[in-house]
């Protein structure tokens, strides 16, 4: 039992922090289904749906009254990962007794969005919005190869930002907002690498809530040109918890971890009074994702944990057409650089760069109802799993495979309310 201990305990505390990696690297980019039938094409700018506001506060000058909106987003992902290499380096023997294929590991999750928006007066406009930035899900079956790197996963979060606006000019707007964040973290992996090998258990949260901002600016240049920016700030969490191994004591565990800073930069273009253009830059600041200490509760550090991830990128361009004053159709494309790369992937961390495909459609009813539906496909690039020595996640034991049958599907619904 002994010679598994610092295996697991290592892994388990580096995937404390990897699963929130792997949700910002899955980033939960899908916040709208307005956005969502545009590959998020134009989203930090002015459209008819409230929920530009989670990446540009700015753009809240542009809704009257007082509207509610609701988006219900549900995502399918699919992925396997078959080791052809499972060796025990410190014997050095090949696993045996178990299977090499995780089988499929995707979970499919349920993503909620809400916002609302009331324009006070000509020039302000003030909001709240909550959201799931990041959260994932994933279960390979319970024994196989890879088990001490990961059994199964589950982090949630939830997201609620006060906003503001304010129209300075007829062409030049600014927001900000104030954003609590929690977070929570379940983790199990193997202890050890044989059948029938039990579960060590890792639960964690922030009880006192995570605080950022988040600021934008929106241009009108010209008729019919909007130019927006917005920015999220990090999110420091502070988790607490616990590691539970078998039937052993219960661990405590502390760890700080900081969530990334976003940038979006977005254009919309009319083209004619039915037909726009828009497109979308993000960057991510996932290089600020190095080194993480882990702590138990009398401040011994557990480990030192290097991941040496890279910035993420997001490109998308989109369209819009108004088929009828209450009918309008969108299509978008993407292409998303990973902060992930065979040099520190891990088996709950399948990500890879990925193309998008979107299509949505509006119906709008009267002046008080609208309601939206959006679709994307992803397709990821073929990647591998490869942790060995040099591996950040590298505790003893080798494991090689690729990552095959990797898709995902979303759908998206959302509705608005005006009052």
């Amino acid at each position: 039992m002994s010679r598994y201990l610092p295996i697991t305990i290592a892994s388990l505390s580096s995937l404390l922090i990897a699963s929130d990696a792997f949700a910002g690297a899955f980033a939960v980019r899908e916040q709208s289904a307005w956005y969502q039938g545009l590959s998020f094409a134009g989203n930090a700018t002015i459209s008819k749906s409230l929920s530009s506001m989670y990446w540009n506060p700015a753009t809240m000058t542009g809704h009257d009254g007082v509207q509610m909106e609701s988006s219900q987003t549900i995502v399918f992902p699919r992925a396997t990962v078959d080791l052809d290499t499972a060796t025990i380096d410190f014997f050095p023997v090949p696993i045996t007794g178990v299977p090499y294929s995780s089988g499929d590991i995707g979970v499919d999750a349920w993503v909620p969005a809400g916002y609302g928006t009331w324009k006070v007066n000509d020039r302000l406009s003030l909001g709240i919005s909550s959201n799931a930035p990041y959260g994932f899900e994933t279960k390979p079956q319970i024994e196989w190869a890879g088990q001490v790197y990961a059994r199964s996963s589950r982090v949630l979060t939830v997201n609620v930002t006060p906003t503001a606006a304010y129209e300075l000019t007829d062409k030049f707007s600014v927001g900000v907002g104030l954003q609590l964040q929690y977070i929570q973290v379940r983790l199990k992996s193997g202890f050890g690498v044989a059948a029938a090998a039990p579960t060590a258990e890792l639960r964690g949260e922030d009880y006192n809530l995570g605080f950022g901002a988040t600021v934008g600016a929106l241009f009108k240049p010209w008729k019919g040109t909007q130019l927006g920016i917005g920015y999220r700030s990090p999110v420091e969490q502070n988790l607490k918890g616990r590691l539970v191994i078998g039937g052993n004591a219960p661990i405590p565990i502390r760890a700080n971890i900081i969530m990334p800073e976003t940038v979006t930069v977005s254009f919309q273009q009319e083209l004619n009074e039915r037909w726009r253009g828009m497109g979308t830059f993000e960057w991510t600041h996932w290089s600020r994702f190095g080194t993480f200490p882990v702590f138990d509760l009398q401040g011994t550090e557990v480990s030192n944990l290097p991941f040496q991830y890279s910035d993420g990128y997001f490109i998308s361009l989109g369209t819009e057409y108004d088929f009828t004053s209450s009918i309008t159709g969108r299509f978008g494309v993407a292409y998303e650089w990973s902060p992930l790369n065979e040099g520190n992937r891990g088996p709950r961390l399948p990500d890879a760069d990925r193309f998008w495909l979107s299509a949505g459609l509006s119906y709008f009813y009267e002046d008080w109802l609208e309601v939206d539906f959006g679709y994307s496909h992803l397709f990821p690039v073929s990647e591998k799993i490869n942790i060995m020595p040099g591996h950040p996640f590298y505790e003893g034991i080798t494991i090689q495979g690729p990552v095959n049958d990797t898709n995902v599907d979303i759908i998206s619904f959302g509705a608005r309310l005006k009052f």
